[in-house]
């Protein structure tokens, strides 16, 4: 924007349905990912820049993202001792710090609190962020050189990383876990186990109530004398249940 002042100060955002996946600075208009894990494709993004002015001006344009969801191998979990939606506040400036720290361009694949609750936005202290990186000839970095420059780095990337945090700040190098199961499935196995164990309960209740009405009947006949030729009547004396025929 060639006007001067807030007529010329832009604010960059993203305007369609893929925030979840995806973030803007809001100053600069760097897009970065999010949350891309397990997904491929290209991801058209509607980006907005707006000046400051007092009438408002905005321009809008598309932006096609593509996500290749071959590079797993290489994939490198960095662990930040930050509440997840702090560091989602300032992915841009842990971004840029690990970029500059490792002297090699950096994606941030995924940002997640843990592996069995990523909607808890604020219950843990950990925050798990998956990079990839690549050199100056685009191409992959190898996992083990990118884990061993992080572990040399490690004191120089946390002293940034407290300046932008405001706060002390531990990273740590940890070994992405194995792909867990998908909520849903997850879910229905357990809806599936409970449903086959209140089942056999049910049936072994049935079996026990029938047994007992059985025994219960077969003790009233016996009370009754239908099975016992010496049985008591009502005040306790003996009678018989009829002339044996033999």
């Amino acid at each position: 924007d060639p006007d001067s002042g807030d007529n010329g100060r832009l604010r960059y955002s993203l305007v369609n349905q893929h925030t979840n996946e995806f973030d803007i600075d809001e100053n600069s208009g760097q897009v970065f990912a999010v949350s891309v894990a397990g997904k491929a494709g290209t991801f058209p993004l509607e980006v907005q820049a707006a000046d400051q002015g007092t009438r408002q001006l905005t321009a809008r344009t598309t932006v096609e993202v593509t996500v290749d969801s071959s590079s797993s191998n290489n994939i490198v979990m960095v662990v930040l001792d930050q509440q997840i939606n702090v560091v989602e506040r300032n992915i841009a400036d842990v971004k840029r710090v690990l970029a500059a720290k490792l002297a090699w361009s950096v994606f941030i694949i995924d940002v997640y609190a843990n592996e069995l609750g990523r909607e808890a936005r604020s219950s843990t202290d950990v925050t798990y962020i998956k990079i990839l990186a690549f050199d100056e000839a685009n191409q992959e970095v190898p996992a083990a050189d990118v884990k061993r420059k992080l572990r040399e780095q490690k004191s120089d990337i946390e002293l940034e990383l407290e300046k932008v945090f405001s706060a002390s700040v531990t990273a740590a190098v940890q070994e992405p876990p194995a792909d867990s199961p998908a909520p849903e499935p997850v879910a229905t196995i357990v809806l599936g186990v409970l449903l086959a164990c209140t089942l056999v309960a049910f049936l072994v209740y049935v079996v026990l109530t029938v047994k007992r009405k059985r025994k219960a009947k077969r003790r009233a006949q016996i009370a009754g004398g239908t099975d016992n030729p010496c049985a008591t009547d009502d005040k306790g004396t003996l009678q018989s249940s009829g002339k044996p025929e033999h």
